[in-house]
C-alpha cells in the first residue's frame, strides 16, 4: 500500500533491487535472440536462406509479451506484486528450459512465447511496486532506476548473448536464465517476508516444498543436459528416450520434472497457515476468482491480432501482413465487445472509467508515438552504419547503436531526478523534443558522417553527440510518462495502468517499424529505378562496379533520410502529446510539485 511522504517502508529498496534484477533479466533476453537466431534456425532445420520461416520465433515472443500484460497487471492488483513477480519468473524459466532444449521450430516458438509471457509481466508489475512503496512525490528516482535497468538490458543482452554463444552454444543463453530466475524469485520472496516479518514469525520452514523444488530442478537438469553416461545406459537410458517422436520434453525424466513442478505449485497454493511458503501462492486461487477472465481473453486476442498484423508484415510489399485485413477487422470487433463488457461487469479487467483522465490517455498516446520513433532508431541506425561506415559485421554495427543506447538509461535516471521539480509534461516534452531534433540532424547525414572523425579527434565522430542526445531524450521521457498514469489512477489499478503503458509502447514499436520501413523502401526503389545500370558504368567489370555501388549506397542513405524524418515527426508528436495532456496529471503532478516546494 502507499506510504507517507517521510520514507518508504522497511525493505522497500531490497524488494526493488530484486525486482529490477528480474527486469534486467527479462530485458536482456528480449534482445538476445538477435545474436542467437541464425544458430537456432540451423539447429531446428530451418535454412538461413528462408529467414521468413523463423518469423514465428520473434512474433511468438511478442504475442506472449504483450497479450497477457493487462491480465498480469490485474492479478498483481488483486493478489500482490510479489506473488505475480515470482510467477512471472517461474514461467520465464520454464520457457527458457523449453527453448534451450528444443529441436523443432514449433518447440522454440512455444518456448519463446512462454518467455515473453513471463518476461513481459516483470516491467509493469515492478513499476506498480514502486507506486505502492513510494509516495507520488518520491517516485521519480526509483522509477528512473527501473527504466534505466530496462534499457540497460537492451544494451547488454546482445553482448552477453554473443559471449555465451562463443563460449558454448546458443542453448546456454537460455539455460543460464533458470538459476538466475530462481535467485531473483527467492530474493523477491525473501524481501516480501522481511517486510511482513511480524506475520511470518513462528511459521515453520516449508521443507516439503523445498524437497519438491530440489527434486524437480535436478530432474529438469538431467532432462535438459541428457548426460551420455546415463542416456546410453542399458538400465536407465529408457528414462531419457522420448515417448513421442523426437520431442525430448516427452521423455520420462522430463515428464517427471514437469510433474514435480506441478506438485510444487500445488503444495505452495495449499500450504497450511503454520508453514512459511517458499513462493507466496497461497492466496492465488482467491485472486484468480476475481479476475474478469472473459475480458482477459478478449484483450489478449485484440493485442495478439494487432501484434501479428504488424510483426508478420513484409515492408517491401505492405505496411501490414497479408492476413492483416481480417485480423484488424477482428480486433475492431473484439474491441467493441471488450468495451461493452468492461462497462457492464462489476469487476472489470480494465476500469475504463478510471483511464478517462487526460494524464492517463496522454500517457498511452505518447507511449505509442515514443515506441514508433524508438524502433526506427534501434533498426535503422545499425543499417546506416553497415551501409556507409563499412561495419561489415553485426557486432560492429551494434557498437554504433550502443552510442545511442547508453544515453537511454542515463536519461531515465536524470528524468527521474528532474520530474519532481519540473513536472511530467516539461521533462517528457523536452526529452522527446531533443530526440526529434537529433533525428532531424540524422536526416542530413551523409555517407561519410560515420567515417570522418572530428578534426584532431580520431576517436570522436560528429554522430556521437547526436546519437547520445537522441538516446538521452528517449530516456528523459520514460519516468514522466509512466508516473503520469500511475498518479492519475487509484492505487488498486496501478498494475493494470503500468501494463497498458508497456503494451502501448510495444504496439507503437511494431506499427512504427512497419510504417516507416515501408515508406523508406518506397523511396529507395524510386531512387534505385533511376540509377544507370552497372554495365553502362563499368562495361569491363559490371559485376564489380564501384561507381554503381556508390550510387546504390546513396539510394540507401536517401531511404534512411526518409525514415529518420518520419521518426522525428513521431518524436515531435510524442512531445506535443506530453505537453498537451500530461499536465492534467492529477494527484501525481500536484504531489510532485508540492513535495519539493
Amino acid at each position: 500500500m502507499p506510504v507517507g511522504a517521510a520514507q518508504a517502508p522497511r525493505g522497500a529498496r531490497r524488494r526493488l533491487g530484486f525486482a529490477t534484477a528480474g527486469v534486467l533479466l527479462g530485458a536482456a533476453d528480449t534482445y538476445v535472440v538477435v545474436v542467437a537466431l541464425p544458430s537456432i534456425m540451423s539447429s531446428v532445420g530451418v535454412d538461413l536462406a528462408h529467414l521468413q520461416e523463423a518469423t514465428p520465433i520473434i512474433s511468438g515472443f511478442l504475442v506472449g509479451y504483450v497479450a497477457v500484460l493487462p491480465l498480469l497487471g490485474r492479478l498483481s492488483d488483486l493478489h500482490g506484486r510479489g506473488p505475480v513477480l515470482s510467477a512471472c519468473l517461474v514461467v520465464f524459466a520454464a520457457g527458457s528450459i523449453l527453448t534451450g532444449s528444443a529441436n523443432t521450430l514449433g518447440a522454440v516458438v512455444v518456448g519463446r512465447t512462454l518467455q515473453g509471457a513471463g518476461g513481459g509481466g516483470l516491467v509493469p508489475v515492478t513499476l506498480a511496486l514502486v507506486a505502492d512503496l513510494w509516495p507520488a512525490h518520491r517516485r521519480g528516482v526509483p522509477l528512473g532506476i527501473v527504466g534505466a535497468v530496462q534499457e540497460f538490458g537492451s544494451v547488454v543482452g546482445p553482448l552477453y548473448g554473443a559471449a555465451l554463444t562463443a563460449a558454448s552454444t546458443w542453448r546456454a543463453i537460455f539455460y543460464v536464465n533458470v538459476p538466475l530466475a530462481a535467485v531473483v524469485a527467492a530474493g523477491v520472496g525473501r524481501g516480501r517476508r522481511r517486510q511482513r516479518g511480524d506475520q511470518a514469525a513462528g511459521r515453520r520452514f516449508d521443507r516439503a516444498g523445498l524437497a519438491l523444488a530440489v527434486v524437480g530442478a535436478l530432474a529438469a537438469v538431467l532432462a535438459v543436459t541428457t548426460p551420455p553416461a546415463l542416456a546410453d545406459s542399458v538400465t536407465v537410458g529408457t528414462a531419457f528416450a522420448p515417448l513421442l517422436g523426437d520431442a525430448g520434453i516427452t521423455s520420462p525424466i522430463a515428464l517427471f520434472a514437469l510433474l514435480s513442478a506441478v506438485a510444487f505449485v500445488v503444495r505452495e497454493v495449499l500450504v497450511p497457515d503454520t508453514v512459511r511458503a517458499l513462493v507466496p501462492l497461497r492466496g492465488l486461487p482467491t485472486g484468480l476468482g476475481h479476475v474478469d477472465w472473459a475480458g482477459a481473453v478478449l484483450v489478449a486476442l485484440i493485442l495478439g491480432c494487432v501484434v501479428v498484423s504488424f510483426a508478420s508484415a513484409d515492408p517491401q510489399r505492405a505496411v501490414v501482413g497479408g492476413a492483416a485485413p481480417g485480423l484488424l477487422a477482428a480486433a475492431a470487433l473484439l474491441t467493441a465487445l471488450f468495451v461493452r463488457r468492461e462497462l457492464r461487469t462489476p469487476e472489470p479487467l480494465i476500469d475504463l472509467r478510471a483511464l478517462r483522465s487526460r494524464a492517463a490517455t496522454g500517457s498511452l498516446a505518447a507511449n505509442l508515438a515514443v515506441g514508433a520513433a524508438l524502433m526506427a532508431a534501434l533498426v535503422d541506425v545499425p543499417i546506416f552504419a553497415r551501409a556507409t561506415a563499412g561495419a561489415a559485421s553485426q557486432v560492429a554495427a551494434a557498437l554504433v547503436l550502443a552510442r545511442l543506447l547508453v544515453g537511454i538509461p542515463a536519461g531515465a535516471l536524470i528524468g527521474g531526478a528532474l520530474v519532481g521539480r519540473l513536472g511530467h509534461r516539461t521533462v517528457a516534452g523536452a526529452g522527446m523534443l531533443l530526440s526529434a531534433l537529433m533525428f532531424v540532424v540524422m536526416s542530413g547525414w551523409t555517407a561519410h558522417t560515420l567515417v570522418d572523425p572530428l578534426a584532431g579527434l580520431g576517436w570522436l565522430h560528429p554522430s556521437d553527440p547526436v546519437l547520445a542526445g537522441c538516446g538521452l531524450g528517449f530516456g528523459l521521457s520514460v519516468v514522466p510518462i509512466t508516473a503520469a498514469i500511475l498518479g492519475a489512477v487509484p492505487q488498486p489499478l496501478h498494475g493494470v495502468a503500468a501494463s497498458l503503458t508497456v503494451a502501448a509502447r510495444m504496439v507503437g514499436m511494431l506499427a512504427g517499424l512497419s510504417l516507416l520501413t515501408a515508406i523508406g523502401l518506397r523511396r529507395f526503389y524510386s531512387v534505385q529505378s533511376m540509377l544507370p545500370s552497372p554495365a553502362s558504368l563499368c562495361p569491363r567489370s559490371p559485376l564489380s562496379c564501384a561507381a554503381y555501388d556508390s550510387l546504390e549506397t546513396g539510394a540507401i542513405v536517401d531511404e534512411l533520410h526518409v525514415v529518420f524524418t518520419g521518426a522525428a515527426l513521431c518524436a515531435l508528436l510524442a512531445a506535443v502529446l506530453a505537453v498537451a495532456l500530461l499536465r492534467g496529471g492529477g494527484r501525481a503532478e500536484t504531489g510532485l510539485v508540492e513535495g519539493v516546494a
